[in-house]
């Protein structure tokens, strides 16, 4: 990120991608864009780099609404914007950031539920308070944060398979109920055709013909008479 260097009447070189930071006699320091520059007499010089850099946050334990411990990895986005503040606020500015989007993730996966985790995974995570948090703590050591991201959620296998269970049981009851609405369906047709065919006689020796296999000889009675033979 940035390294210390002592320059005696030379010239230096500030390359693409960073900033020098320099001081000499007492003075305000003095911030050197990318090129070469004359320093005058005796001056230490820092130099900064200001390219985007990920800021990478180790995995940490975090207890969920229901007292369950998942662990979560997260990194962020930043670069240096204020290389004075940057060198003078803090003895590692990083570390600045580091823990405030430590802290502000806790309380983000605090009042969440395993469930959600389990089935959005990391879009459960509502991050605009850890963002927030990142941009302020960085504004105060000379770093822009650009953006922080959950890489990872490892929930615990116990939690896991208990929540595959719950799923496998839910799947299986769903298609339960749908088999018997299908039923009661079923039966409720039966039921109106039966009703329709004690209402109508004729109806039901039609529907006794349609049913018969080809080639079975039906003997139709009207009235008295069984006058029709049917093959």
């Amino acid at each position: 990120m940035s390294f210390i260097t002592t320059i005696t009447g030379r010239k230096l070189f500030v390359p693409a991608g960073h900033r020098a930071v320099v001081y000499s006699d007492g003075t305000e320091p003095r911030v050197l864009d990318p090129g070469t520059h004359r320093i005058p007499g005796d001056a230490t010089v820092q130099v900064v780099s200001i390219r985007e850099r990920i800021l990478s946050l180790a995995p940490q334990e975090i207890t969920t609404a229901e007292a369950a411990t998942i662990r979560v990895s997260a990194a962020a986005m930043v670069r240096v914007i204020n290389p004075v503040r940057f060198i003078e606020r803090a003895e590692s500015p990083d570390s600045v950031v580091y823990l405030a989007v430590q802290v502000a993730l806790r309380d983000a996966i605090a009042g969440l539920a395993v469930e959600e985790l389990l089935s959005r995974s990391t879009r459960a995570i509502d991050l605009s308070d850890v963002r927030a948090a990142a941009v302020e703590a960085g504004a105060s050591v000379g770093l822009e944060v650009r953006d922080v991201v959950v890489k990872d959620l490892i929930v615990p296998h116990e939690l896991r398979s208990a929540a595959l269970e719950l799923l496998t049981a839910k799947t299986r009851g769903e298609a339960r109920l749908a088999e018997a609405r299908a039923e009661t369906a079923a039966l409720r047709a039966l039921a109106n055709a039966g009703r329709m065919l004690d209402a109508s006689p004729a109806l039901a020796q039609l529907r006794m013909v349609q049913a018969a296999p080809y080639g079975t000889k039906i003997v139709i009675g009207l009235g008295e008479t069984a006058a029709v033979v049917a093959d």
